[in-house]
């Protein structure tokens, strides 16, 4: 008799936009063998284009998550949602004890993200948040560095990112750019969102991802773009042993760069490029070396998880600190616009329209990340006084 495992039933919330990706993801699963696509919940149903993957396969569709989860007998759902839905369906699948892979950020204050942790814990289930560059096997590369002293004691933490998005990026989704809807919060700002896996790998690495590791966040957003929400932003998370966490990052980049993270030690620094799974060790009498890793998919590892125990990558407590930081953005006063000098428009990076360029924010971005500095520190002229805030 046969001992393989029949595929696990998964439900897809969001197949659209960043949800292709994991449609793509658990078609290639599903190959495998190790997973079946149950079932899709879109407001609008996936058109036969859209499914051609999976076509001549049972699958139902359904803008009703609930009833799609109970119609297909569902064991994980992937939630790649808008934000401000995050809670409300993940506690939908916990009560019906299904295991989730949410993407981040996983709510969009800090009692949502408290009420679902809360939620799942009491319905236990499994749940994976969607930082994937937790599963990048640099990670514990860098942990390992870190421990054993390659560079030193650690001082301090920078993280960069300098992207570039047109003014069509803030018109995909009535929630894009947006800090509340009503009285719905969003914090859809550079930070919590493009970007939140520069603020969440930074603190990963140096182990400092729970709630309680925060003792202080000083915020900067400013805004180049007509929105609500923060374009270009930087943070600096206090841990309670004192050690700083610096990220700078922005969406109106003079050029784009692949974000990175640097582990600063009083010997030298480690840099880690997280999409790339690439590290840079640099310190006193040695040579640069460089190494390129392996990564391991989370919703993978969920499945691991649920078949043989295997460690998760990515559980709710590790991103706490992270939520954090989406609290101290949430309660900040509203981003400050940018002055019209400070900002050119220039060709969008692809397709038609135009994308705002912040003048000089390219090194702004790259000094706070050596320098462990804040905007306002580095002499923006832009910049005002930090806001500070506490957990």
């Amino acid at each position: 008799m046969s001992t393989t495992a029949a595929p696990v039933p998964v439900v897809l919330a969001g197949a659209r936009g960043h949800g292709r990706w994991h449609l793509a993801n658990i078609r290639r699963l599903q190959q495998q063998g190790r997973i079946r696509l149950a079932g899709i919940c879109e407001l609008t149903p996936l058109t036969d284009d859209e499914l051609d993957a999976f076509s001549g396969e049972p699958l139902r569709q359904s803008a009703d998550f609930g009833a799609l989860l109970d119609a297909t007998g569902a064991s994980v759902a992937v939630i790649c949602t808008p934000i401000q839905t995050h809670t409300a369906l993940a506690l939908a699948a916990a009560a019906r004890g299904v295991h989730l892979l949410l993407e981040k950020p996983p709510a969009a204050n800090f009692a949502d993200y408290a009420r679902m942790t809360d939620g799942v814990r009491a319905a236990g289930v499994t749940c994976q948040i969607g930082f994937q560059s937790f599963g990048s096997h640099a990670v514990s590369a860098v942990r390992e560095l870190i421990r054993t002293g390659a560079v030193g004691a650690v001082r301090g933490i920078g993280a960069a990112g300098a992207w570039t998005r047109d003014d069509a990026y803030y018109q995909r989704a009535p929630w894009a750019g947006r800090r509340r809807l009503g009285a719905v919060d969003v914090v859809d700002g550079v930070l919590t969102n493009p970007l939140a896996h520069a603020v969440a790998t930074a603190l990963e690495l140096v182990g400092r991802g729970a709630a309680e590791d925060v003792a202080g966040i000083e915020t900067e957003l400013f805004r180049a773009h007509d929105i609500e929400a923060d374009d270009t932003s930087c943070v600096r998370v206090t841990t309670t042993d004192g050690l700083p966490v610096t990220v700078a990052v922005t969406l109106c980049a003079e050029r784009a760069g692949e974000p990175y993270v640097i582990v600063h030690g009083d010997r030298g620094r480690i840099t880690f490029w997280y999409k790339q799974d690439r590290v840079l060790v640099q310190r006193a009498g040695h040579g640069p070396q460089e190494a390129v890793h392996g990564r391991t998919d989370l919703l993978e590892n969920l499945v691991d998880h649920l078949a043989h125990g295997t460690a998760l990558l990515a559980p709710p407590h590790r991103t706490g600190a992270f939520m954090r930081v989406v609290e101290a953005v949430r309660t900040a006063p509203e981003p400050t616009a940018l002055p019209a000098d400070a900002w050119h428009t220039g060709p969008a990076t692809a397709g038609t329209g135009v994308r705002r360029v912040v003048r000089g924010i390219d090194g702004l971005v790259a000094a706070s990340a050596d320098t462990l500095s804040l905007f306002s520190e580095l002499g923006a002229s832009w910049a005002l006084p930090s806001e500070v805030s506490t957990p």
